[in-house]
């Protein structure tokens, strides 16, 4: 393996998030009735993790972009299921929480 090619441990997992929440936001499609916005996040969230792994130069304004998206997607979420479902509700929690991880850590860590 190249030294171009090496990742940090913790930038390779803020990078794998992106990768697992999108094959799990699409995996989720049939069971909710396939809503068009779960299918564009788990699009989006796969190339998001593609352009993060190969190195892309555009890669940072899809997380920007991401963080945005993701945030309000969770918290709209968590905000109309309120506390009646404490699954989802944890679920939307934690899925904001871990998208300012990841974007803080791949914006920290980021060499220009």
């Amino acid at each position: 393996m190249s030294n171009k090619r090496k990742m940090n441990p913790v930038k390779l997992a803020a990078t794998a998030f992106f990768g697992v929440s999108g094959i799990i936001l699409l995996a989720c499609l049939p069971l909710t009735g396939f809503p068009p916005h779960l299918g564009f996040l788990g699009i989006m969230s796969l190339i998001t993790e593609y352009s993060l792994f190969s190195k892309r130069s555009w890669s940072i304004w899809l997380v920007y972009f991401m963080l945005i998206v993701n945030t309000v997607f969770g918290l709209y979420t968590l905000a109309s299921v309120g506390f009646s479902n404490i699954i989802v509700a944890l679920a939307m929690l934690a899925y904001a929480v871990l998208t300012w991880a990841a974007t803080a850590v791949l914006i920290l860590k980021r060499k220009d």
